[in-house]
């Protein structure tokens, strides 16, 4: 049975879940892991998911204010043994509701070009490609996206 848990980033579960995140982006990202690594810190994220399987916690992501109205999508990861079943997308729609719920207008996100599964996902989902943002801009591995939920 799976359950959903909304907490912030002191949770040692999370923690571990990032861990693993970062030493699989480490791997995609090549030399560029050491930019990426400085955008993704994780103490100051007071909205996080996470995904639990029985007793055991499987997946997760994140929300960081981004600007008044718009919240920035993070630390989205499910462990390889749990994909292609659904969880991201719940992860996702959970975050969504949580940023509704605050008030905010819309999420934007940043992902990889390697992280087809990814982009697959929020596409999916009804995020449009917009072009890089903030500190992603004129990078190239990098593609950013935008769900509106009220526009103002």
């Amino acid at each position: 049975m799976l359950t959903l848990l909304r907490t912030n980033a002191e949770i040692n579960d999370f923690k571990f879940l990032v861990e693993k995140l970062d030493a699989e982006l480490k791997i995609l990202d090549g030399e560029e892991h050491v930019f990426y690594a400085q955008l993704n810190k994780t103490g100051d994220l007071k909205q996080v998911v996470l995904v639990f399987e029985n007793d055991s916690c499987i997946a997760c992501g994140a929300l960081r204010e981004y600007e008044k109205k718009g919240m920035e999508v993070k630390r989205m990861y499910v462990l390889p043994t749990h994909r292609n079943k659904g969880i991201a997308s719940m992860v996702l729609h959970e975050l969504e509701n949580w940023a509704k719920e605050l008030n905010y207008n819309f999420l934007v996100l940043e992902t990889g070009k390697k992280q087809q599964a990814a982009m697959h996902l929020y596409e999916r989902s009804g995020y449009q490609n917009i072009p890089n943002y903030g500190k992603y801009k004129g990078m190239e591995n990098s593609v950013c996206y935008e769900k509106i939920f009220n526009r103002e």
